[in-house]
């Protein structure tokens, strides 16, 4: 796939599926607009998170 190619589908991602504005997708950074698409495909079904996190995992017991 070709930078043009990769570019216009993340336009259309972020547009159309995202439901945000030409311009905020633009001056958007690349690594939010991704982070976004991943969420809204594990919103969907679409994919599976990497790694599975509870709040145990996250604050210990005791505190």
């Amino acid at each position: 796939m070709s930078d043009e190619e990769s570019f216009t589908r993340l336009l259309y991602y972020g547009t159309v599926q995202l439901n945000r504005s030409e311009e905020e997708v633009w001056l958007m950074p690349i690594g939010y607009l991704l982070d976004l698409w991943e969420c809204h495909k594990q919103f969907l079904g679409l994919s599976k998170p990497k790694r599975m996190l509870t709040i145990d995992d996250v604050i210990p017991y005791g505190i």
